[in-house]
């Protein structure tokens, strides 16, 4: 049997993994992209790493010119998102334009769509489902039931024939059009990556790089906490003997009230319950200058993507211990009211 085709979404998760790598094997040798010179430069993938993130989106540029670009633009903020996702899209995007290839050769031209080649094929779903005129996955589970690109099961299968068979026209098909339909599909893999993936993987690089112990939220059960126990981030250096918590944020100026609050609610509910405990929020995105003000008024830092390596021998030196670096203690119980009198 053959080896299955991977997903859309791990294509995108690997490529995304090894920009990230590059990204910051270029940020140790530059010392955060401060001192850029050709030798840094010399493969491709970080050439257009640096490049993207200056907003340049032409990349025909040997490393001594991209080191010219970056000499130009030294104003001009890093965007890190766009560093990394601009091959991430890339990749997937070339994906997307194989698998249509596919459906379209597998199914002779858009004219059979048999149960047994859907369920043979689940990498292909996010092509049927836009060949299918369906452009979320609840309307989809609607009407074929719970599929996914990694497993479809022979009553969807049947169904998602059915609907096919119905709804498409080999004659109308046109394969531009299914494309640019897919890009919500890839925005929405991209997005989840960036969030998932992206912020807290260079946090986790610089803890190590550093030698600085810590749990990750899937490698512990459960910070205790006032209210209620929760995982956080990366908590240091273990959830029995907390002494530190770092948790990563993403935001938009649009969502960034509701964020703070979220993200401030989760440090007092554990630094009530751990009063030493050193509480760090890694921030990127739009943020409002009011919310990082209140919300530096219980995190002890509030430290832009940017900074993560500073912050580490922060936290370095508050587990070795100098309490200097722990600003606010919380206390906060909630005990029982006293019965009334009789």
């Amino acid at each position: 049997m053959a080896e299955p085709e991977s997903t859309l979404y791990q294509v995108a998760d690997a490529e995304i993994r090894s920009c990230i790598d590059v990204y910051l094997q270029l940020m140790r040798a530059t010392k955060g992209l401060s001192d850029m010179k050709p030798e840094h430069l010399q493969e491709e993938r970080a050439r257009i790493i640096l490049l993207a993130g200056l907003a340049i989106q032409q990349f025909q540029y040997t490393p001594e010119q991209a080191v010219e670009e970056w000499k130009r633009r030294q104003a001009i903020p890093f965007d890190l998102e766009a560093a990394v996702t601009f091959g991430v899209y890339r990749n997937i995007r070339q994906c997307g334009v194989r698998f249509l290839d596919n459906v379209e050769k597998m199914t002779k031209g858009f004219t059979e769509f048999e149960p047994d080649f859907i369920q043979q094929n689940p990498y292909l779903l996010p092509i049927l489902q836009h060949l299918a005129g369906i452009f979320s996955k609840s309307a989809l589970k609607k009407k074929v039931g719970s599929v996914s690109d990694t497993a479809i099961s022979k009553p969807a299968s049947k169904r998602l024939s059915e609907l096919l068979k119905e709804r498409v026209d080999p004659k109308s098909v046109n394969k531009g059009e299914i494309l640019q339909r897919l890009e919500s599909t890839l925005e929405g893999i991209v997005r989840d990556l960036v969030g998932r993936v992206l912020l807290e993987s260079i946090v986790a690089s610089a803890l190590q790089v550093q030698a600085v112990p810590f749990k990750r939220e899937d490698e512990y059960e459960a910070l205790p906490g006032v209210v209620y126990d929760f995982r956080a981030d990366f908590v240091m250096p273990d959830p029995d003997k907390p002494m530190a918590f770092i948790e990563v944020r993403k935001s938009s100026a649009r969502h960034a009230s509701l964020y703070a609050k979220d993200k401030m609610f989760s440090a007092i509910n554990w630094k009530g319950k751990n009063p030493q405990l050193l509480a760090v929020l890694v921030i990127d995105g739009e943020w409002t200058g009011e919310t990082l003000r209140v919300m530096a008024n219980v995190f002890d830092y509030v430290v832009p993507i940017g900074r993560v390596p500073e912050l580490v021998e922060t936290i370095k030196a508050y587990l070795a211990g100098d309490k200097t670096k722990l600003k606010w203690l919380i206390h906060f119980k909630i005990t029982a009211a006293e019965p009334p009198k009789a």
